[in-house]
């Protein structure tokens, strides 16, 4: 692994394609691997250089994506106002309907709203529909990557929740991903990873991985999952 400051890890986020969008993931975690107390109390497990980090990384996105349990949860803004840059355009997948029409992110005109939702449904205004039709346990990946890809979004972070990571996690879909680490044990609660299980470590993910300690306490590696390291 090797070491490398926090600002020199932005530019290695892979180039879009000319048909497809590249995607990035990010996930906050305890050191035992918790997102959350058993209760689901979240803020803020990370420290301020680590919201830093995750808030440059939006600002460059063309779109953050999260669950729409992410936002009935947290309420999120998804903008960048930690540091200078343009706020992304804010993408939501809700296969049911459960976008709040009172959400502030439909109100606070900082970047357009999306929903992934089925063509049935109509989300809360101002946000625009991309329909989209549902597979066995919700959307395919590939197919919102391809559907945000259509409408100009060439960088996409995944941001949240757990199961819509592991969704594009499973499905091969993330090309970069970043974890962050804080100091901090849980010994309990929601689990960051709840991948589809393997049968040998020669199946498990072995991205090539860079690591980068941030003062006030939080590790960061930077995953890239286009490249595996063998071992001798």
């Amino acid at each position: 692994m090797n070491y490398a400051p926090a600002e020199a890890l932005l530019p290695l986020m892979p180039e879009a394609g000319e048909t497809r969008s590249v995607v990035v993931a990010q996930l906050g975690q305890t050191l035992d691997g918790r997102i959350a107390t058993v209760t689901g109390a979240s803020k803020y497990i990370n420290g301020y250089q680590a919201l830093d980090h995750l808030h440059r990384l939006r600002a460059h996105v063309d779109a953050v994506l999260v669950g729409v349990s992410t936002v009935v949860a947290d309420d999120p803004r998804l903008t960048v106002r930690r540091v200078d840059g343009k706020h992304p355009a804010r993408v939501v997948i809700d296969p049911n309907g459960r976008l709040p029409a009172d959400w502030g992110g439909l109100s606070d005109g900082a970047a357009p709203v999306y929903v992934i939702t089925r063509p049935d449904l109509t989300p809360p205004p101002p946000a625009i529909a991309v329909p989209l039709e549902p597979e066995a346990g919700g959307f395919a990946p590939d197919a919102i990557v391809a559907a945000l890809h259509a409408l100009g979004l060439r960088r996409i972070l995944v941001e949240g929740g757990a199961d819509t990571l592991a969704r594009f996690l499973d499905a091969g879909a993330v090309d970069l991903l970043h974890v962050l680490v804080a100091p901090m044990i849980l010994g309990s609660g929601k689990e960051g990873f709840r991948l589809a299980p393997v049968d040998s470590l020669d199946e498990a993910l072995r991205p090539v991985t860079r690591v980068h300690a941030f003062e006030d306490g939080d590790v960061l590696f930077t995953c890239d999952l286009r490249r595996s390291w063998q071992r001798d």
